[in-house]
C-alpha cells in the first residue's frame, strides 16, 4: 500500500489531500514541526519533526519509496523524493515528474535570483485559489488510481 506525505506546514491542501487519500485506502503521513490540529483517523499518522530549517523535508526524503506520493510545494525535497521513486504533485495542481523536475529547480533559482536583484520584489504575484484546490484533488486522484494500477 502507498503512502501519501504531506509536507503540513504552510500547507493548503492538507484536508483535501488526506480525504483523497482515505479514498484511496493509502496510508498518511502528516509531518511538520508542530501546531498543526492532529487527525483522528486510524490510517493517519501526524509525524511531528524537530525544529529547524528543512527538519521535515528531511524525513520526508529519507521515507519517500516507489509507490509514493509526496504533497509539497519545495521544488528540492520534490526533487529528492522523485529520485527516490515516489510521485511528487504540488498543491496547486501540478506534477512534477523526472521530466519536468530539471526545469522546475532552474525556475526556482532564477526567482531567488531576481528576488535578491530586486528587494521590493513581493511573490509571484499568483494568488492560491478554488481552482488550484480542484486541480490538485483530480491530480492527488488519478495519481492514485494510477499506482493502485501498478
Amino acid at each position: 500500500m502507498s503512502t501519501v506525505f504531506i509536507d503540513a506546514d504552510a500547507c493548503p491542501v492538507r484536508t483535501e489531500a488526506v480525504t483523497v487519500a482515505l479514498r484511496h485506502k493509502a496510508g498518511v503521513a502528516i509531518v511538520s514541526n508542530g501546531g498543526i490540529r492532529p487527525v483522528d483517523h486510524p490510517s493517519v499518522r501526524m509525524v511531528y519533526v524537530d525544529q529547524g530549517a528543512d527538519e521535515a523535508d528531511k524525513w520526508i526524503a529519507a521515507q519517500a519509496q516507489p509507490g509514493d506520493v509526496v504533497v509539497t510545494a519545495d521544488i528540492p525535497l520534490a526533487a529528492r523524493c522523485i529520485d527516490a521513486g515516489a510521485r511528487v504533485v504540488k498543491p496547486d495542481g501540478t506534477e512534477l515528474t523526472p521530466a519536468s523536475i530539471g526545469q522546475a529547480l532552474a525556475m526556482r533559482d532564477l526567482a531567488a535570483d531576481l528576488r535578491a536583484a530586486d528587494p521590493f520584489r513581493q511573490g509571484s504575484g499568483k494568488a492560491f485559489g478554488p481552482r488550484d484546490r480542484s486541480r490538485f484533488t483530480d491530480t492527488l486522484d488519478r495519481v492514485l488510481r494510477a499506482g493502485a494500477r501498478r
